[in-house]
């Protein structure tokens, strides 16, 4: 069998040219070609239709010029290339798993005294496949993030797009040449906060051969930020002999993973569980006082919160609570005593106030009747003193 193949193989052109150097003359005899668009990975027809066929030989080659059939017999050693259809009208072939490097121009050649040939034009396009995303710079808060979203073959070339909450992002688009295809990239820069970890962006590539449709690829916006801490603290007073269960809140990303509990000025209780977040204390006394902290950091910044315990003995609450009705009715006393030291002082200032107009008044009609008041004191009227003065 091999050794037939071989043979087929280097006496299939000599063949070839004694047949054409003695077919005979077919006037009016015609050959038309159709053009294929398929896509890549699809099954390709490639059809040739005659016109007059009188039986001539008809060959069908490849865009490389390699026959693959000679009158309906397979010349070419590929199996994707099937002949289907071989009658005086149509001759057709199909081919399987079509990709990029089938396309070109197939030919449908009749051969008599005047050679006729058609070329079938053989087009494949390739959709672009789910974009992927390409983080280029970390996102940290205050800072910006640096994405990419790139589609690395189409043909012809994807249309690529940043959308966040249904608004397009612009972005810088460029394309580059990967010998039949394209690739397609599409860059953005955001400024991000921490509100922003968590946000979801997405990159839509579209394309002719979609009919409509996208291929998206979701992203979800990480932006590292420094932690915060907060202490929850229990409920209600805490007395000797409760226990005591802290809680330490901590935000971050990274999530910070080693949580620290301390006393300030001092160390921390025997009894004193600590459970990652959590420090717990049973059997609190008076010991247990002081104020607790908690601290968390990761690589972008640390932070801390603190608790102030105080445990009560329950006399202490209970005489705390019995000197508050003590505490009002001195309140109250000590208001009346204001009240009334106020009102003394307007008093004696009104009294005072009244009895400097008198006095100054009195000394007025003193200055009025003077000399009455000195004839009196002197012993002479006043008649007698005027008729002294005119003699």
């Amino acid at each position: 069998m091999m050794a037939f193949s071989s043979f087929w193989k280097y006496c299939a052109p000599l063949s070839l040219l004694l047949i054409l150097s003695y077919s005979q003359t077919a006037r009016g005899q015609a050959v038309q070609a159709e053009n294929v668009t398929v896509l890549e990975g699809g099954t390709a027809q490639i059809s040739c239709r005659l016109q007059n066929y009188d039986g001539s030989i008809v060959v069908i080659q490849n865009p490389r010029r390699q026959t693959l059939f000679f009158n309906g017999t397979r010349a070419l050693k590929d199996d994707r290339f099937q002949m289907v259809l071989f009658t005086p009208r149509l001759v057709r072939i199909t081919l399987i798993n079509v990709s990029v490097s089938d396309e070109g121009g197939y030919f449908c050649q009749l051969y008599t005294d005047d050679t006729h040939h058609q070329v079938a034009t053989l087009s494949v396009v390739v959709p672009p496949e789910v974009p992927t995303v390409e983080v280029k710079t970390e996102a940290v808060e205050g800072g910006e993030v640096e994405l990419t979203c790139m589609s690395p073959r189409s043909k012809p070339p994807a249309t690529l797009r940043w959308v966040r909450d249904r608004r397009e992002i612009a972005g810088v688009i460029s394309q580059q040449e990967n010998g039949k295809t394209v690739s397609v990239s599409n860059t953005i820069r955001i400024p991000v906060e921490r509100k922003d970890n968590g946000a979801a962006l997405s990159c839509e590539a579209s394309h002719p051969a979609l009919v409509g449709q996208k291929r998206v690829r979701h992203y979800s916006l990480d932006v590292h930020f420094a932690p915060t801490v907060k202490i929850i603290p229990p409920q209600g007073i805490l007395r000797e002999g409760d226990s005591l269960s802290l809680t330490c809140s901590v935000t971050g990303n990274p999530l910070p993973r080693d949580i620290q509990w301390s006393r300030v000025n001092d160390t921390l209780p025997e009894r004193a569980e600590k459970t990652g977040n959590i420090l717990q204390m049973s059997r609190l006394s008076q010991s247990h006082n002081g104020t607790y902290l908690c601290q968390a950091h990761n690589n972008y910044g640390r932070a801390a919160d603190h608790y102030t315990l105080l445990v009560y003995d329950p006399g202490a609450v209970v005489e705390t609570h019995s000197a508050v009705p003590y505490a009002v009715i001195g309140g109250i006393l000590a208001l009346l005593v204001f009240t009334v030291i106020c009102v003394l002082i307007v008093t004696i200032w009104c009294s005072v106030r009244q009895k400097g107009s008198y006095l100054t008044h009195e000394a007025s009609g003193l200055d009025e009747h003077g000399e009455v008041q000195e004839a009196f004191l002197n012993g002479n009227d006043a008649s007698q003193g005027k008729k002294e003065y005119l003699l």
